[in-house]
């Protein structure tokens, strides 16, 4: 369970939780506990565009454009939440005295029907604001199908539910329990975990399997 300092805030446990760990628990909380619990990974076609589409953000390095300070590959994290990571690319906007940052993340293809992106966007907004001790209302998500950014804005709706995806990921990692898979289904044909994570037999019973399997086996039907 998640410790308190008395006035809300969320406190730190082991390892902070990895802020791609956030994008992969709104997908599937199965997917995220396989990956960072069980360390289990194969790659497929999606894995391996992304993986070419981030070697550049991945690069540590700084430069200004027409006004605009540019970070990429820049560590971020909350000792408050218990999170952290690495964002793609964070620009900072002068604003007063001060400058706000505005996170950007690469994906691949284009946008998609589930908020998981967007969790994983305004978590590194958290971070940002802890860092910088300024607010940080709106980043984009740049999709390399539409080569379009996608701008999002931290409402509190968006802030909720990455709060919530937090502590749903930090009550897995404490329990050390792996959970079922998603109800649905549709997204498990896009995961390169599928063939690892097994999902059409998952959670089912030990004995009701096996007596199934000795069934087939010796030609008898199930009853």
């Amino acid at each position: 369970m998640t410790e308190n300092d008395g006035s809300g805030s969320l406190m730190e446990e082991r390892e902070p939780i990895p802020l791609s760990a956030l994008q992969h628990a709104v997908y599937c909380l199965r997917q995220a506990a396989l990956i960072h619990l069980e360390r289990l990974w194969e790659e497929n076609r999606f894995t391996a565009e992304g993986h070419v589409l981030h070697v550049a953000a991945d690069k540590p390095g700084g430069r200004r454009v027409r006004g605009v300070r540019r970070v990429t590959a820049l560590a971020i994290g909350s000792p408050r939440l218990g999170i952290a990571g690495v964002a793609d690319l964070v620009e900072y906007r002068a604003e007063g005295d001060h400058e706000i940052a505005f996170p950007v993340e690469y994906k691949r293809g284009k946008p998609k029907p589930h908020r998981a992106d967007e969790v994983q966007l305004c978590a590194q907004a958290l971070c940002l604001e802890d860092m910088t001790g300024h607010p940080v209302p709106a980043g984009a998500l740049f999709y390399a199908e539409t080569k379009r950014r996608l701008e999002v804005a931290f409402d509190n709706e968006l802030r909720n539910l990455t709060l919530s995806t937090i502590e749903a990921l930090r009550d897995v990692f404490a329990s050390r329990l792996t959970p079922l898979p998603t109800q649905q289904r549709s997204r498990c044909r896009a995961c390169s975990l599928a063939g690892l994570c097994k999902p059409e037999i998952a959670g089912r019973a030990v004995r009701d399997w096996r007596r199934r399997t000795v069934d087939r086996m010796l030609g008898r039907e199930s009853r």
